[in-house]
């Protein structure tokens, strides 16, 4: 039986050599790729191309389009596909690195099936935890922006309530927030900025913001700025503070869930300290009564 996984394991390493000696050079830039959470892209190119030859995203559309959608939101959309393609390959990666090592666990115990079993259900498991933790980035994206932006739309209001227009309130708000590039709401805001300044009006610019961000919230405030930014006056102030109010009743929402959720992770600390009080408390009561 030792045999058999030995053998196993050899074939399935020859097919991985045989793999990444024939797609190495097709996918050149697949090691340049940074993604979050992803590791091995020196590792990816046989994966890639098991992926396109099998021609995953008509086979299996519902399931490409869940996690190309995720991925662009958190790495933008000019490189989605790539980046889609790249995070199965990292799944299937993970898996099939699991199956061999599954292989030689079972030949180091002497032909036992365990160890392949294992290296089996962790093959499953791993890429679910991996979908797990891309969907898990997604919905703090979204809660990081939907924080965020409440507090942004109320100084856009009392800038144009002083009389700048929406550009001006928006280019002023930015440019006191150069620390802070990387929250996802003013990262997808300064790339707005750079359209405008490259061409774009700001209409698509604003439309383009609105893409990228995926988010209802985001898409009611880009409406109502193109809406009503060209007329300006009250107006447009009474529609924004309107849109303010209704913002910062997710926001409460979204804090509260935070709030809820950092209780919850409380609870099982909470309970072990209690456990352990009751041993240290117990113990020596046990010990006179047994005396």
């Amino acid at each position: 039986m030792a045999l058999l996984w030995g053998i196993l394991a050899l074939a399935l390493l020859l097919v991985w050599t045989l793999l990444y000696r024939k797609a190495s050079n097709q996918y050149p830039g697949a090691e340049r790729m940074e993604m979050e959470g992803i590791r091995l892209q020196r590792l990816a190119p046989p994966m890639l191309y098991v992926l396109e030859r099998v021609k995953v995203s008509q086979r299996l559309p519902l399931f490409f389009f869940k996690i190309q959608r995720s991925v662009t939101r958190i790495n933008g959309q000019q490189s989605g596909g790539e980046y889609t393609m790249l995070f199965l390959a990292e799944m299937l990666t993970y898996s099939f690195l699991l199956l061999i090592g599954g292989c030689f666990i079972s030949l180091g115990m002497e032909g036992e099936s365990t160890g392949f079993l294992i290296g089996a259900v962790l093959a499953v498991l791993l890429p679910l935890a991996l979908v797990n933790d891309l969907n898990s980035k997604v919905k703090r994206r979204e809660q990081q922006i939907l924080l965020e932006l409440p507090e942004l739309l109320n100084k856009i209001v009392l800038l144009v309530g002083a009389g700048s227009t929406v550009q001006q309130a928006i280019k002023q708000c930015l440019e006191r927030k150069r620390g802070q590039e990387g929250h996802p709401l003013y990262r997808e805001l300064f790339q707005m900025q750079r359209e405008c300044e490259g061409g774009y009006s700001f209409a698509q610019a604003m439309e383009g913001f609105s893409k990228r961000c995926g988010m209802q919230e985001v898409s009611a405030f880009t409406t109502a700025v193109l809406l009503n930014y060209r007329r300006g006056g009250s107006d447009f102030v009474l529609a924004l503070r309107d849109l303010s109010h209704t913002l910062w009743e997710r926001r409460k929402a979204v804090g509260k869930t935070l709030g809820e959720q950092a209780s919850s992770k409380l609870v099982f600390p909470m309970v072990l300290l209690f456990l352990i009080i009751v041993v240290l408390v117990g113990t020596p009561a046990f010990m006179i009564m047994d005396l």
